[in-house]
């Protein structure tokens, strides 16, 4: 899966500018990301919204156990990556149908997330047991809300584009090409809300994530440790 948003979305995260401006290295523009996908993923599904966002997956390779799946409801659009233990329990929770999926769950557990403030983001994302990652974008308030699981089952990378795209995918090797050096893998057991405006750990939501850039001899990114805790994502 792929998402890339513009500098009017979410900002380039400086840790990824730094490991980036220390030694010059190949980038491409966010639309010729978007186009190298499509043209090397079959049966590619990607989704252009207000001309700041662009949303990409195919099923191509994707494991039958931890599946990709993309869905819109009231202008909120989220790719899923995963599975979750407990979906039963959560469709319960939102008051959803059976045969709703961890996609659909997503959507309904943001708009509780957005409607019902203050309602941390923490507080959701701690509630889903499983191997996942995620993206979600609300068009009505131009607010990205993006996080992986406490283990890392599904990878998750980000980097920034030549034109200052912030990439979020689940390949590494497709964003190399895309962001040179500026590219990291995004910490475990954490999310990112454009409304927090800076990464946070759910276990620790109040203990801020300090990111130290790669040493020049290192290939690309950064290592993130939350205040008072472990290194939550190491350099690659």
């Amino acid at each position: 899966m792929l998402g890339i948003f513009s500098s009017s979305i979410v900002s380039p995260p400086e840790e990824l500018v730094a490991a980036g401006s220390r030694t010059p290295s190949p980038k491409m523009t966010g639309e010729a990301l978007v186009n190298r996908f499509i043209k090397t993923e079959s049966l590619a599904v990607s989704v252009k919204i207000n001309g700041h966002v662009q949303l990409a997956y195919t099923h191509n390779n994707e494991s039958a156990f931890l599946p990709r799946s993309f869905a819109v409801k009231d202008e909120i659009f989220c790719l899923f990556e995963g599975s979750l233990d407990n979906l039963g329990s959560l469709r319960q929770q939102y008051g959803l149908v059976k045969s709703a999926n961890e996609v659909v769950l997503m959507i309904e557990a943001y708009k509780a997330l957005r409607d019902r403030a203050p309602y941390p983001p923490s507080h959701v994302v701690s509630h889903l047991q499983g191997n996942f990652a995620f993206i979600v974008f609300d068009k009505s308030t131009s607010t990205l809300f993006v996080a992986t699981d406490q283990v890392g089952k599904i990878p998750l990378y980000w980097g920034i584009t030549a034109d200052g795209y912030v990439a979020f995918a689940d390949d590494a090797d497709l964003l190399k090409g895309a962001c040179g050096k500026s590219l990291a893998s995004f910490p475990q057991g954490c999310f990112f809300s454009t409304t927090v405006g800076e990464l946070r750990s759910y276990e620790n939501p109040k203990n801020k994530i300090t990111a130290i850039p790669a040493t020049e001899e290192e290939i690309w990114g950064a290592k993130s440790m939350v205040e008072g805790g472990a290194v939550v994502a190491a350099t690659k």
